[in-house]
């Protein structure tokens, strides 16, 4: 659970500069495509530790704003992934729930519920950072 509204969840989710503060392993934003996160908007990124980063790309599959976002993910070593987040309200907290499916390379021969087991760990931290920034951050306003 996230102890925030669904609106302020997915504010996150909708700042693609936040996506390396949430998602473990994404290290540095390059830069956010105009309108993320509209389905076919891409973040550019870098994984893992510098200097042995790589440049990489996550994109927009599919939203609902305020209740769905649904990404295509590199998972390298692995080879690709669909990663969905949906959001439930539940009276005045968030139910977020994480899915992955490895869609493409090596990774894709992996049973779902051994994807599932490895990966675990990877979403608990993920889902806590999501919530303490949800949570957390403030709005701004510049100008």
């Amino acid at each position: 659970m996230v102890n925030t509204s669904p609106e302020r969840v997915f504010a996150v989710l909708a700042d693609g500069w936040s996506y390396a503060s949430w998602v473990v392993g994404a290290s540095h934003i390059r830069d956010v495509d105009d309108g993320w996160p509209a389905a076919g908007t891409r973040i550019h990124h870098q994984v893992g530790p510098w200097p042995l980063d790589v440049k990489d790309v996550t994109w927009v599959h599919a939203v609902v704003p305020g209740r769905m976002l649904e990404l295509h993910a590199k998972a390298w070593p692995l080879g690709e992934a669909t990663v969905r987040l949906d959001l439930e309200p539940v009276d005045a907290v968030t139910r977020v729930t994480l899915t992955y499916e490895l869609t493409a390379g090596p990774g894709r021969f992996v049973p779902r519920p051994v994807q599932s087991f490895l990966l675990g760990p990877r979403s608990v931290e993920m889902l806590s950072r999501l919530n303490d920034i949800a949570v957390r951050r403030r709005t701004t306003t510049v100008g």
